[in-house]
């Protein structure tokens, strides 16, 4: 007779109010911004440079969305940091990829879409810098593999609270589906 595992169940039912939600993105697309401007006590591991400050380790923060507690992890955005993405992706309930809408499609953006796709990790392209006066959301377009995306403007926090809801409540019913 094959035994039980008793641990197993409790930590399926521990885990069902919560969600891991990385946050990917170029560099300068808005990944801590977007995470402070939904949790202000957020934090973040940064180095100065030219520009102020960029991400070099992760951003963590957490929000409450329905009945679910959500935490999210910004990574940083230049590619010698893949080995930060490749372990804060681990076990990811679902992933935002964060775009400038003021600046060209660039490889990372694709790159991140079709790794996400091919592990089928659900995603949200979220169009950031919609606020900004040179912004184009349309031409990524292309980018968006499954016509699932949000203008918002995570400086302005416009958008931002609702887009993230809409994730969410999406990455539940898939959940819910594969069960």
């Amino acid at each position: 007779m094959e035994k039980l595992n008793p641990v197993a169940p409790i930590v399926q039912i521990m885990c069902m109010d919560k969600l891991k939600i990385v946050v990917f993105g170029s560099y300068n697309a808005g990944k801590s911004t977007f995470i402070r401007s939904l949790d202000p006590e957020s934090r973040h591991i940064e180095a100065d440079n030219e520009n102020g400050s960029t991400t070099v380790a992760l951003d963590y923060g957490r929000v409450v969305v329905g009945d679910k507690k959500v935490y999210l992890f910004g990574t940083p955005g230049q590619e010698r940091f893949e080995f930060v993405r490749q372990i804060l992706a681990r076990g990811t309930d679902g992933a935002v990829v964060m775009v400038d809408s003021t600046a060209e499609i660039d490889d990372m953006t694709l790159y991140l879409c079709e790794w996400l796709t091919d592990r089928d990790i659900p995603f949200v392209v979220m169009l950031n810098k919609c606020d900004c006066t040179d912004a184009s959301p349309e031409k990524f377009v292309d980018v968006i593999c499954d016509g699932y995306a949000h203008k918002i403007s995570a400086i302005t926090g416009e958008n931002v609270y609702e887009a993230l809801a809409a994730f969410v409540n999406r990455v539940n019913a898939v959940s819910r589906k594969n069960k």
